[in-house]
């Protein structure tokens, strides 16, 4: 059985780890990785493959900048060449990037099944790139791998076929579970290297280009975090676009009197910091969960997430960036807050019912 796996951005690769891991224990299954190249920045991504004991990928088509159509287009075209080399039994696809439906694309059209990890995710905003994706995505897969009660119930709703839904839990349960404990016995960490207090600080991420591509709101977030940081200190890791963007309108430089700006971490340093913080504000999917593994309140700077049972459990605090004075009262509401005891992603083993479930299917 061989399995092509296309993936392209930070997250997918986190995702990937334990899915990735579960194949090398099954030796009847090929894995091939397929790195779009979408983030191609070492810190966004050969530091990932690196530090979550993954293989460098079988083919890197080194594939980013452009439109979204640009970028979707060239990169269906280096899948199916691969795809047609390589001659798969079926397509992994993790999540909601261009990566993501380009994948998707490429298999469908050369009838070849689709397995989309996290499917049935819904933030109900056409705006977003990622809703567009994840939906014609899931359109298209035979196996809908859904994390959530919420996620299978979306997608029933759309009326898809029962026997393509399987719940499995969320792959990123079982990455915190398996990657978390490792940051304990790290001698020169983030936290040591940053010269941070455990509690002691905010832990910020900016990217969405619904923020950073809408001046008024990236400027309401900025200002938020910056006044915030005049009485308990915020690291922000400033993603490449969120910078290039600050640089180009010449807030960078005042900002950093305020916000401590670092470059992009790896991924346990990462986990570190999500781990000590006393607060995570972000416009991340990712960190949303992250946060609530580690058991840390967290601010979110969108109009809306996928990820409603952390709202509803009190974990997560639902803040549109249209405003300075709402995400700083945000933020002060949040530090210091607890939610309920949920357990809404599984149990940990997500991973292997992914693996099981496309042994028996195929």
């Amino acid at each position: 059985m061989k399995i092509v796996t296309a993936l392209g951005a930070r997250p997918q690769f986190i995702k990937a780890s334990v899915v990735s891991a579960e194949f090398a224990r099954h030796p009847q299954v090929q894995e091939v990785v397929v790195h779009t190249g979408q983030h191609f920045d070492a810190n966004m991504s050969d530091v990932f493959f690196a530090e979550l004991g993954m293989a460098p990928p079988a083919y890197n088509l080194d594939i980013h900048g452009g439109t979204h159509g640009a970028m979707t287009g060239r990169m269906l075209e280096g899948i199916e060449r691969v795809l047609l080399q390589e001659e798969p039994d079926a397509v992994l696809i993790y999540g909601d990037t261009n990566s993501t439906l380009a994948g998707a694309l490429a298999a469908a059209k050369l009838h070849i099944p689709v397995a989309h990890v996290e499917a049935g995710l819904r933030s109900f905003n056409m705006r977003m790139p990622e809703e567009v994706n994840r939906i014609l995505a899931d359109r298209i897969s035979t196996w809908l791998f859904a994390p959530t009660d919420e996620a299978v119930a979306h997608l029933q709703r759309e009326g898809m076929d029962a026997q393509r839904i399987h719940q499995v839990g969320d792959v990123m349960y079982d990455v915190a579970l398996h990657h978390g404990q490792r940051t304990a016995a790290r001698e020169d960490g983030a936290l040591k290297r940053l010269e941070l207090e455990k509690g002691g600080y905010i832990l910020a991420t900016v990217h969405r280009a619904e923020n950073t591509d809408v001046p008024e709101r990236l400027d309401a977030i900025m200002q938020a975090l910056a006044h915030v940081g005049a009485e308990i200190p915020v690291v922000l890791p400033l993603h490449p676009r969120t910078r290039g963007v600050l640089e180009a309108q010449g807030d960078l430089q005042a900002l950093a009197q305020q916000i401590r700006f670092v470059d992009p971490l790896g991924y346990l340093d990462m986990v570190e910091l999500e781990q000590a913080a006393a607060l995570v504000a972000t416009d991340s999917g990712g960190v949303q969960k992250e946060a609530f593994f580690h058991k840390v309140p967290c601010v979110t700077l969108r109009d809306e997430t996928e990820w409603t049972e952390l709202v509803a459990a009190g974990w997560n605090h639902l803040t549109p960036p249209t405003g300075k004075k709402a995400i700083i009262s945000a933020m002060r509401a949040a530090l210091g807050s607890q939610g309920k005891v949920v357990q809404p992603y599984g149990t940990g083993d997500a991973a292997s019912r992914i693996v099981r479930c496309l042994r028996s299917l195929t």
